[in-house]
């Protein structure tokens, strides 16, 4: 990396009426790095980028390329000068070869002006080449998965030369192996002297990618690290204004303390697909988490519970009442409620309004001779809205508009609205930024006071230790231990969430994690 800056953006000011989006924001880019922006949502890293990409005109500062200054009248300007930005939601047209869709706007000619279909496909193979993709630029674009229609969006910023390439979320779509892949791009195209900006909230993202990371909160400069200095702990404490310590608010029960407790639910030798007998208890105000690898079963345990799957075998008790719970709606009638892990896929309805996600549940409550009261249930809504702190403009705006977080709470605001004896949630906190997951906890904490008894299934150690009293571990389908008080610690789960449960530890146990995740 060079000592001279490629870009320079200084005192950028953006106002949208009233709001005040950013404010003397400043940002430096070298040729040849990774560079991540990090913020909470509304921090104001989409508008700096989208000033960058001329979307968006700035009210003050200026912005150099090469140390000259640079007008970007619009997103065509933008491009002339070799800055490209790939949105999280990709632009590809799914009905053109793949090279068309990479030079849609400026199509290569032959001298009589026809379009130059040979040369362009020729072109957009050299660059698919380079990226090591494996389609072709003849391929159609609707047939590619969305990690090969970002390399498509990929391969556009590098026919037109980019310099500077921003990527906006770009593995919220993408699975775990799609995502070692765009990793070894975006260091193949670092090392070839590119400079990418790197929007994420993920923080192993950051902490395996990044040489330097900017940070912003409420529109403004808080501060920069370079690659010695990325630390989780210090990144959340500049998002945020707070440190880790302060996310966990909630106090682990002592193991005595949480035997006085009332019983709530009891499940005995619960079987089905995948998962083998399974028995454990649940108190009232306890956080029961659920831990273990990818595939132990957890998640299959939870949808037995809530009968969403059919079992093979096995029994459920609430308040010491055998339960029939044959059904989802059966388990909503005895008051267990199930936040899915896929909120998009099995949770929310992305097209419909926030009120009606909210209320789904509890319609018919509000219902007169088959006929829905709308303007009750838009009240419910609002107050579920304000309740959980979800941002949005008004109710009729579809989940569907909303960041991940507040597309979170709104599924949570739906299951709650049924008032549960027993909440399970599955993967609460995955997709949404560092605020949203400290306001979750913050949830979770007020829940468990009430004496409502909770189920947390995390593949987040930290999040698995910080705010639950208890761990069951799965693996392979079938409890392998229960950790409670000082026993929960990463080594542990580890140990009983692999084959070495029975081999004592090399070393004492470090410190509890910081807030990084663990994969698997």
């Amino acid at each position: 990396m060079t000592s001279t800056p490629l870009l320079q953006m200084t005192g950028i000011s953006k106002s949208f009426g009233a709001t005040r989006a950013l404010s003397a924001m400043h940002l430096s880019i070298y040729p040849g790095e990774i560079h991540a922006l990090m913020g909470e949502n509304g921090a104001g890293k989409s508008t700096l980028m989208k000033v960058l990409s001329g979307v968006h005109a700035p009210d003050s500062g200026e912005i150099l390329l090469d140390g000259k200054p640079l007008s970007l009248r619009d997103p065509g300007a933008s491009r002339v000068a070799g800055i490209n930005l790939i949105y999280q939601e990709l632009a590809v047209a799914p009905n053109i070869s793949v090279a068309a869709n990479v030079f849609m706007g400026s199509e290569l000619r032959t001298r009589l002006g026809l379009i130059d279909h040979v040369a362009m496909r020729q072109r957009t193979d050299a660059v698919l080449a380079q990226l090591g993709a494996a389609f072709r630029a003849s391929d159609r674009a609707g047939r590619l998965s969305i990690a090969e229609q970002q390399q498509v969006e990929i391969a556009r910023a590098l026919v037109h030369r980019s310099r500077i390439v921003i990527m906006d979320e770009p593995t919220a779509a993408l699975s775990e192996r799609e995502t070692e892949n765009l990793f070894k791009v975006v260091r193949r195209l670092r090392d070839e002297g590119l400079a990418i900006i790197y929007i994420s909230h993920r923080m192993a993202e950051v902490h395996a990618l990044a040489d330097r990371v900017t940070v912003l909160r409420d529109g403004s400069f808080v501060g920069e690290l370079t690659r010695q200095e990325i630390d989780p702990e210090r990144i959340v404490q500049m998002m945020v204004g707070r440190s880790l310590g302060e996310f966990y608010q909630h106090r682990r029960m002592a193991p005595e303390q949480a035997a006085t407790l009332p019983t709530v639910l009891q499940v005995q030798a619960l079987a089905g697909g995948k998962v083998k007998p399974a028995s454990f208890a649940l108190r009232a105000g306890e956080v029961l988490g659920f831990a273990g690898l990818v595939g132990a079963g957890r998640t299959e345990l939870a949808r037995l519970l809530f009968g969403a799957d059919a079992r093979s075998g096995g029994q459920v008790l609430l308040d010491g009442q055998l339960l029939q719970i044959d059904s989802p709606r059966a388990a909503m009638r005895a008051g267990i409620a199930y936040v899915p892990e896929d909120r998009k896929g099995q949770g929310l309805f992305l097209q419909m309004a926030v009120a009606a996600n909210a209320t789904m549940n509890v319609a018919s409550r509000h219902a007169r001779l088959g006929l829905v009261n709308g303007r009750t249930l838009h009240g419910v809504a609002q107050a579920s809205i304000r309740r959980l702190n979800v941002k949005v403009a008004h109710p009729g705006v579809p989940v569907g508009k909303l960041s991940g977080g507040n597309q979170q709470k709104v599924l949570l605001a739906r299951w709650l609205e049924i008032a549960p004896r027993v909440l399970i949630l599955d993967e609460p906190t995955r997709g949404v930024d560092i605020y949203a997951k400290s306001e979750i906890y913050q949830l979770v904490h007020r829940l468990a006071e009430q004496g409502v008894a909770v189920v947390v299934i995390s593949s987040e150690l930290p999040e698995v230790i910080g705010i639950c009293d208890r761990v069951l571990v799965m693996r392979e389908g079938a409890i392998t231990g229960e950790l409670a008080g000082a026993d929960i610690t990463q080594e542990n789960i580890m140990r009983l969430a692999t084959d070495t449960a029975g081999v004592p530890p090399a070393s004492p146990p470090s410190p509890q994690p910081s807030l990084h995740p663990t994969h698997g």
